[in-house]
């Protein structure tokens, strides 16, 4: 047969001859339609041209499932009735569970693009949970020592988050940012010119992507992390003095141990993470979760071997810990030189001062929401033990719960910071639209989820009665807010996708100042209730100034676009 005719409305589309792999070339022809024909006119399902600029390429195109399968079956016109567009293996009214499947993917548009952002999401969902896991193992082995060790573990642990908010998980977000803007940079440059050896490197007769941004984070890691471990171990007694920990308190000595042993560890965590940055820029964050994974079972094998076989105690936690993350770091280093070139011989000066100025923005940041953070807590702490212990339940819970948020926002700035860097304005509102949608079904799924589960989870933790009372009340804070907290963490992302640190500076800042006014001034005067009302303040704020400076960012990208078209034209 020569040529397939396929009938879509008022035309007929003849295959050309020249048809090669998924190269689809018609011949538009119109034609009179006869009323009493026996031919079935069916629309072709669109396809999508989005691609991955890292994993495909336009030599090499993808065949479409279920195309041919369309086009071979035109002889049995109700084969092509029943051939559904996602479906490659053909006809899925048979099978309840797929129409289920397919009627929830639909709901969600799981597309080309959504799948991709939960392929992302997902692993980094998990990669985020590694750190406290990692922490709840310390705990659990530590506690068999005595509450005095315990409760030192705990304000250790606390002393290093403060450090990572401050310092790392800043260099995290910024490494994403730039190592994905210079990988979509460099994906067009080979596709313009593929002979041109400027962007890789060769080694081992393979070639290395050269990535200024990698060598300038790695680099800047490595300093950050020395300069940690000099502070974190000649410092360890006055941030135990400012954490209130006195001389004579018997958790200063094994909290002191253990800050000072795992401030060795220090530039292994930075380096680790900077490395997170750039696979996470690649769009990889399989890779940092095998490599977090290796080091947690480490961790765990080596815990009851150092503390109790080797009578290190809380020491031999400390050293346990340090191995664990020295791990995790060589493990992503050596993954990460596989492909590209990590250290090079010059020192791009105006990309060390662009990482210094955009962390310096993020770094007021984290500040702004750790004081904002801080106050509620010392706030709720007035209210006397009992709930206290009940607001910590609801916060832990709150805070847990916003990995998987978050997760969902590292997805979105990796995407977005690609087809933005590539000013592709139409793909960037795209990106935007789908993950903040992915974001509001998300949070609304686990706002349902806590309001019927949540006492059974708050059992979990204690079994006083007046405690578990007072934490339940706490449900309708932690549950309505899951909506809000999603959208917020996942306008998070969308700043960084689109380098727009300074406004996600400025305005953490002030809605931190106006939040922390509320907890000062209002709060008091309504105990606990007042407290969380504060924080559904702090994220509704959030949420308000990111769907403002969205709706700017919007505008720009439409009078981009236009003109981009324009000059195309």
């Amino acid at each position: 047969m020569s040529s397939i005719c396929l009938f879509h409305h008022n035309h007929l589309l003849i295959r050309s001859r020249n048809f090669q792999h998924d190269n689809r070339c018609f011949r538009v022809q119109s034609f009179t339609q006869i009323p009493d024909c026996s031919i079935r006119f069916r629309n072709l399902p669109k396809s999508s041209s989005r691609q991955n600029p890292s994993t495909s390429s336009p030599e090499r195109p993808v065949e479409k499932p279920g195309f041919k399968s369309q086009i071979d079956s035109n002889d049995d016109d109700e084969n092509l009735d029943e051939v559904a567009p996602s479906s490659p293996s053909g006809s899925t009214s048979s099978d309840p569970f797929a129409s289920l499947i397919q009627s929830f993917r639909d709901k969600l548009k799981l597309d080309e693009l959504g799948m991709e952002i939960m392929s992302i999401a997902l692993p980094a969902a998990l990669a985020l949970a590694a750190d406290p896991i990692t922490s709840l193992v310390d705990t659990a082995f530590v506690g068999h020592l005595g509450s005095a060790e315990l409760a030192a573990v705990g304000v250790s642990i606390s002393i290093f988050n403060l450090v990572a908010k401050l310092f790392n998980i800043p260099l995290l977000n910024i490494t994403t940012s730039f190592v994905a803007e210079e990988q979509a940079v460099l994906v067009n440059g080979d596709d313009d010119d593929d002979d041109d050896d400027s962007t890789s490197v060769s080694h081992g007769g393979s070639r290395k992507k050269f990535l200024p941004s990698v060598s300038t984070s790695l680099a800047l890691a490595a300093v950050f992390g020395i300069g940690e471990t000099i502070a974190l171990f000649f410092g360890s007694g006055s941030l135990l003095n400012t954490m209130g920990i006195p001389v004579d308190s018997p958790m200063r000595i094994p909290a002191q141990q253990f800050t000072s042993i795992r401030a060795f560890g220090a530039p292994a965590i930075v380096l680790a993470l900077a490395a997170q940055g750039t696979f996470r820029g690649f769009k990889d964050t399989k890779t940092p979760l095998y490599a977090i994974a290796a080091g947690n079972l480490v961790n765990a094998i080596l815990d009851p071997i150092f503390i109790f076989f080797s009578g290190l105690g809380i020491s031999g936690a400390a050293f346990a810990t340090v191995i664990s993350e020295y791990l995790i770091a060589f493990i992503l280093l050596w993954k990460l030189n596989q492909e590209v070139q990590l250290v090079t011989p010059n020192v791009d000066g105006d990309k060390i001062a662009r990482y210094l100025k955009s962390g310096g923005l993020l770094m007021w940041r984290s500040f702004a929401v750790l004081v904002t953070m801080t106050l509620s807590t010392s706030i709720a702490a007035r209210e006397g033990s009992i709930p206290m212990a009940a607001y910590q339940i609801c916060l832990e819970v709150w805070l847990a719960l916003s990995l998987l948020t978050d997760a969902l926002a590292l997805a979105g700035q990796a995407i977005l910071a690609s087809s933005y860097s590539q000013k592709d304005y139409g793909e960037s509102r795209r990106v935007i639209e789908r993950v903040l949608k992915i974001g509001l079904i998300s949070g609304g799924s686990l706002a349902f989820v806590l309001f019927l589960g949540f006492g059974q989870l708050s059992s979990l933790f204690t079994t006083d009665s007046q405690v578990l009372n007072i934490a339940r009340s706490g449900t309708l804070f932690v549950a309505a807010s899951q909506p809000m907290n999603a959208i917020a963490f996942v306008l998070d992302g969308l700043y960084y996708g689109v380098l727009d640190f300074g406004y996600a500076s400025y305005s953490m800042v002030v809605i931190g100042l106006g939040t922390c006014l509320f907890f000062l001034l209002v709060v008091p005067q309504f105990g606990l209730p007042g407290v969380w009302t504060g924080l559904f303040l702090f994220m509704t704020l959030r949420v308000v100034a990111g769907i403002l400076r969205n709706k700017e960012r919007t505008m720009e990208t439409c009078l981009l676009s236009n003109q981009s078209r324009s000059r195309s034209s």
